[in-house]
């Protein structure tokens, strides 16, 4: 682990010197990232989708599709510019700017039937991610996955991949909730969690299955 969770200036910097840091609309590990991740929402619509880490919108754009309302969530206005003109032509988006979790977006308790926070944990420290877990399970609906996604490589960031997604589990299982889904992919894991078993719907997996479906 290195140091505090990372600023808003260091993100606007990145943002300054490349429109795309991470490559999110050219590299195939972003394109195998987003289908792994859409693929286990397939046939499923949302009210109100929570997306942390919206970066240049390019999976707020995908997971349009199949949400009423999203609220997308990012620490830097440079990206966030960027996300506003790619999702310019869809509906019912709002993005918010915010460094988490002390900047988190004023929603209403149990308002949101999805949270996805993608790449964005690791960028915290323990301390910073478990307020942000307390905070997700504040505008969760009963029923509404949550799900991770973590890249595992090698990192300067205040915890790598495996630690970041252990924290905010830790936190979400303490409050009610389990792992229904973990899957670790070549280069990242995913991980969704929802309620505990007496709540969930026939046909979720246990923790570390392939598969996960309501």
């Amino acid at each position: 682990m290195t140091g505090a969770s990372w600023s808003r200036t260091v993100f606007e910097r990145m943002y300054e010197h490349h429109p795309d840091p991470w490559g999110f609309r050219t590299r195939a590990y972003e394109r195998d990232k987003y289908h792994a991740t859409l693929s286990l929402l397939a046939g499923r619509h949302f009210h109100h989708a929570l997306e942390l880490g919206c970066s240049i919108g390019v999976m707020t754009a995908q997971l349009a599709r199949q949400c009423a309302r999203i609220t997308a969530v990012d620490v830097a206005e440079a990206a966030l510019k960027r996300a506003r003109h790619r999702c310019a032509g869809l509906t019912g988006i709002s993005f918010y700017r915010g460094q988490l979790p002390e900047a988190f977006p004023p929603l209403p308790p149990h308002g949101c039937d999805l949270i996805l926070i993608s790449e964005l944990l690791y960028f915290l420290t323990p301390q910073d991610i478990g307020h942000l877990a307390t905070k997700c399970l504040h505008v969760r609906q009963a029923g509404a996955p949550v799900m991770l996604v973590n890249w595992t490589g090698p990192t300067d960031t205040p915890c790598h991949g495996d630690e970041a997604a252990g924290y905010f589990i830790d936190q979400c299982v303490a409050g009610g909730m389990r792992v229904v889904h973990a899957r670790r992919h070549p280069r990242y894991r995913l991980d969704v969690l929802n309620d505990a078993p007496h709540c969930r719907q026939p046909g979720a997996s246990h923790a570390g299955g392939r598969s996960w479906r309501e």
